[in-house]
């Protein structure tokens, strides 16, 4: 009796897998009405933040995005926050971006749905007092929302710019 249970349970579980497996799969489509529109929008904020033009990167910017990974920091930046951070970097060096590679993508019926635009690069920055560069490849996520930036998160090896700056990582003593 305890096998025909077991086997009962089995396979309802199985027949039922594919079906729950489907809801969180979500649905993810490279061809969407707004494709061009969003490519466009995070194109024109990197090209404003080679022209050093903060306020260009922040018209782009929805009033309630929300920016995560940038600076190295956990948490997650404001618009006020964003435009902060990027009137300091601009001030102190130039920013010139390379190898640049935009992918639209179209997510529904999952935890990340929207209309997102996936950016790659090389961000090579150049201090403007000492003239020193550092190569910086990195990779963001943009959701674009009603024509604006609602949410973006930047992915970057913060280590290969502090040992960059001359800072040294030592092993534990241990």
């Amino acid at each position: 009796m305890k096998t025909l249970k077991a086997t009962l349970i089995l396979i309802f579980f199985m027949a039922w897998l594919p079906i729950i497996a489907e809801a969180q799969q979500g649905e993810v489509t490279l061809e969407f009405k707004n494709a061009a529109t969003a490519m466009e929008i995070v194109q024109n904020y990197t090209k404003a933040l080679q022209a050093g033009d903060v306020a260009k990167m922040d018209a782009q910017l929805h009033a309630d995005i929300m920016v995560y990974g940038l600076g190295g920091g956990l948490d997650s930046l404001t618009k006020a926050q964003h435009k902060e951070y990027y009137t300091t970097s601009t001030n102190q060096y130039k920013h010139t971006l390379t190898n640049e590679l935009y992918l639209p993508v179209k997510v529904t019926n999952n935890w990340n749905e929207g209309e997102w635009v996936l950016g790659w690069g090389i961000n090579t920055i150049t201090d403007k007092v000492t003239g020193k560069t550092i190569r910086i490849p990195y990779h963001t996520a943009s959701v674009v929302v009603n024509g604006k930036i609602a949410q973006m998160n930047y992915w970057y090896d913060m280590l290969n710019i502090l040992r960059n700056q001359g800072f040294e990582i030592k092993p534990p003593s241990n």
